[in-house]
């Protein structure tokens, strides 16, 4: 079997659904501002409680981020798992990235999710439509004044639509 052949990397019986990524209102955490998107199904979409509940455990939890600009991703995963994607513009032009999990209806909230070993997930194929928009969000940042003008521009510059 050649290489190509082997790595096919999809189980056969894979079915890839559509998702919508919206964004909802911009959170001040630890002094840091990030802008705040939600990815689900058309169907299935994030439910209010769930938002709140993430919302809660960021502004409780998340001390690191004093003066710092980016964005948050809650991703429904399926039935009752969340992904919370908190991810930061660091040393001009790095994304650095937090992740936090809600893992079923057993779970109270939030938690961070343990992520040990070398090589290991960061963005799915999902979050990742919400993660382009904001590398080109950032870029024209980066190329503007960077001044309050521009960063209430860059918080207006979100991305609604099918991931």
């Amino acid at each position: 079997m050649s290489p190509l052949d082997a790595a096919a990397g999809v189980r056969a019986g894979y079915e890839h659904v559509a998702k919508v990524v919206q964004p909802g209102s911009a959170i001040s955490v630890s002094g840091g501002l990030l802008k705040w998107y939600e990815i689900a199904t058309a169907s299935s979409p994030v439910a209010g409680e769930i938002s709140a509940l993430a919302r809660d455990a960021l502004l409780r939890a998340v001390p690191e981020l004093a003066g710092e600009l980016g964005f948050v991703i809650l991703h429904r995963c399926g039935e009752s798992f969340y992904f919370l994607l908190v991810s930061t513009w660091r040393n001009e032009n790095e994304l650095w990235e937090t992740v936090w999990a809600k893992p079923g209806d057993d779970a109270d909230g939030f938690s961070q999710w343990p992520l040990d070993g070398g090589h290991r997930p960061t963005f799915c194929v999902w979050e990742l439509r919400a993660v382009s928009h904001e590398q080109g969000a950032w870029s024209r940042y980066l190329r503007s004044a960077r001044d309050a003008v521009a960063r209430r521009e860059y918080l207006k510059d979100t991305y609604t639509g099918l991931a």
